[in-house]
């Protein structure tokens, strides 16, 4: 019993990639399939611009630390990330408007059984970035109120096939909080209809010359809040990672992401360190 409740402190620089936090979170558990103990894990990214399913949040370089307790296939972490220099939004021709340093804090559960992992995620962003956003009461965290609520809550499901056809799939819907139906004027806004905006995504990993890399395409089968006005594909690209070696026992993780919003008309590359 005592070794089962042991917590085994260890940074996750050893174990973790750079990844964003749905994908995170799948690794994570099913790295932990088999830990017979319960163990804390924690670490941070730096990477030159946050990029989540093909949109830039904070348009600035951002830090993204995380900090999960994993047993068996079962993960309760948190990860957030805070932008390095205030965003600019351009109203019209002449107006910008300052919307501060990005902020973000996520909360997630997750359990995988063979090559499925479960999750769900509470996404919190406690600032005027969020497109919802209407007034002091999307900054209070404890603030559950289903019109006021800077939170929003994901549950979603990943497959990962066998070594012999390694394709994932992923899938997630948000089913409560700052996800809002457009009103009678057309705007997103705070009425109590949720937009149950609502991602895919299919990707393939393979490994070249000791380099990880993997192709992906997502996007949103409905217009939304969150992914834009119409579907389409949001989230298609590259990514390749490596261990740049240091030491005899240690690498360092590094990657780079060539990332297309064809929706948006948008392309980004990014690169990213972890420690």
């Amino acid at each position: 019993m005592k070794k089962l409740l042991l917590i085994l402190f260890s940074c996750s620089v050893l174990l973790h990639n750079l990844y964003a936090q749905d994908e995170q979170v799948q690794k994570e558990a099913e790295e932990s399939v088999n830990d017979k103990a319960l163990t804390l894990n924690f670490g941070a990214d730096i990477m030159s611009r946050y990029i989540w399913r093909g949109f830039d949040f904070g348009n600035s370089p951002a830090i993204q630390p995380s900090i999960y307790l994993s047993w068996r296939g079962l993960n309760l972490g948190a990860w957030g990330s805070y932008s390095f220099a205030s965003n600019r939004i351009m109203i019209n021709d002449t107006v910008s408007v300052n919307m501060g340093n990005y902020t973000e804090l996520d909360l997630y559960l997750s359990y995988t059984l063979k090559w499925f992992t479960f999750m769900f995620f509470d996404y919190f962003v406690p600032n005027g970035l969020d497109p919802d956003y209407t007034g002091l009461q999307n900054y209070q965290y404890f603030n559950y109120d289903k019109k006021t609520t800077g939170h929003a809550f994901e549950v979603s499901i990943a497959f990962s096939g066998p070594e012999k056809f390694p394709i994932k799939f992923f899938a997630g819907t948000v089913v409560y909080g700052s996800d809002k139906a457009k009103d009678t004027l057309g705007a997103y806004s705070n009425v109590n209809k949720n937009n149950f905006s609502t991602y895919l995504e299919l990707s393939y990993p393979l490994t070249f010359h000791k380099i990880d890399i993997n192709f992906f395409a997502g996007g949103t089968p409905f217009g939304g809040s969150w992914y834009g006005p119409k579907a389409g594909f949001t989230n298609v690209g590259i990514t390749a990672r490596r261990s740049i070696p240091i030491t005899k026992s240690y690498g360092l993780p590094v990657q780079a992401s060539l990332i297309t919003n064809p929706v948006a008309q948008k392309v980004f590359l990014v690169f990213g360190i972890s420690f």
